[in-house]
């Protein structure tokens, strides 16, 4: 058990798939949860009362995390009602335009990686000098395995996700003298409503190809979170764990 007694956790994109997973595993162990969403109230509202219901505290944090200005207001929010944020899982998902490069637009490809970017940044500066003051932090970033494999059709997200793997890195140098972590947890395909798009065929197929035989859910990816996420983790900063069934073990 990795013990997150009195510890709070912000997690953006908190309301469905791996970010939900994620606020329920690390409640589970014993973090107050933030719960970030935009759109997804209803949802964002049943995982706060579940978490309630389970014995543990949660609070809704509405916020575009590309905007600094909402963003500055949700984290005010989560320290007037929870406490200090120990931990931050940069999880919401941005959308992007799936098609070849010859037939994609500078701005298409340059709206995901500005949007993934801006998110990720935003985020890190507003929970930074609070950790920095208490002299600890955990901060996860999720990424996707297209940042090492190429895949059809997924050059402009590939392509941000690269950016945000080498961002976590420099976040990772910066601050570790002030006892703040920064990883990368990277899975593979994931069952959720972001990649609900995908063939059931093509589906098989990756599970196929994957030496554990299935497509990942969520619950196979927030454990990682949590380790991460743990003092277990202590001595583990700008690393990248692949979380996909061993499909790339590069």
């Amino acid at each position: 058990m990795m013990n997150l007694h009195g510890k709070v956790a912000f997690i953006s994109g908190g309301a469905r798939g791996i970010g939900a997973a994620a606020a329920l595993r690390l409640a589970q162990q014993g973090a107050k949860i933030a719960v970030n969403y935009i759109q997804q109230v209803d949802a964002a509202q049943e995982l706060v009362d579940r978490i309630r219901n389970a014995g543990g505290e949660a609070e809704l944090a509405r916020a575009d995390v590309r905007d600094p200005e909402q963003v500055e207001k949700a984290v005010s929010h989560i320290q007037t009602t929870l406490g200090s944020i120990d931990i931050l899982v940069s999880n919401a998902h941005m959308s992007f335009v799936m098609k070849p490069l010859m037939e994609m637009q500078w701005g298409e490809f340059t709206q995901k990686l500005n949007d993934e970017m801006k998110a990720a940044f935003t985020l890190t500066q507003a929970v930074l000098p609070g950790m920095i003051a208490q002299k600890y932090g955990r901060i996860i970033y999720i990424s996707s395995n297209a940042a090492d494999v190429a895949l059809p059709y997924m050059a402009a997200h590939g392509s941000a996700k690269a950016t945000l793997n080498a961002f976590a890195k420099y976040v990772a140098l910066e601050n570790a003298p002030y006892g703040v972590t920064a990883n990368v947890v990277s899975p593979g395909l994931v069952q959720t409503d972001a990649s609900s798009y995908t063939p059931e065929a093509i589906k098989q197929q990756i599970a196929a190809m994957t030496p554990l035989q299935r497509v990942a859910v969520p619950d196979d990816v927030s454990g990682a979170i949590t380790f991460l996420a743990s003092e277990e983790s202590r001595f583990l900063t700008g690393t990248c764990t692949h979380v996909n069934g061993g499909i790339n073990m590069g």
